[in-house]
């Protein structure tokens, strides 16, 4: 199973040729290869998996994907009770 999280595109540039942005993932930026989505923009999100930029999706989309991740963290907490 692989994991892919989303990022908000704050910069496009090129290196060696390839398209690479830097990704916003709440605070933390991280350099991404964007070749995947030539068509990208920056202000928009991008799906990520080890450092490759995979899809674009909007804000809302991007809003529900940090909601559940935000609430599996909840749940992961000490403390949490298990719903019965």
């Amino acid at each position: 199973m692989c994991l892919g999280v989303p990022g908000k595109v704050t910069q496009i540039y090129r290196e060696h040729d390839v398209l690479m942005g830097e990704v916003d993932f709440g605070g933390v930026t991280k350099n991404v290869c964007l070749e995947h989505v030539p068509q990208v923009r920056i202000g928009q999100y991008v799906i990520v998996h080890v450092g490759f930029g995979l899809s674009i999706l909007d804000e809302a989309e991007a809003n529900q994907v940090f909601a559940f991740l935000e609430g599996m963290r909840q749940a992961q907490e000490p403390g949490v009770q298990e719903a019965v």
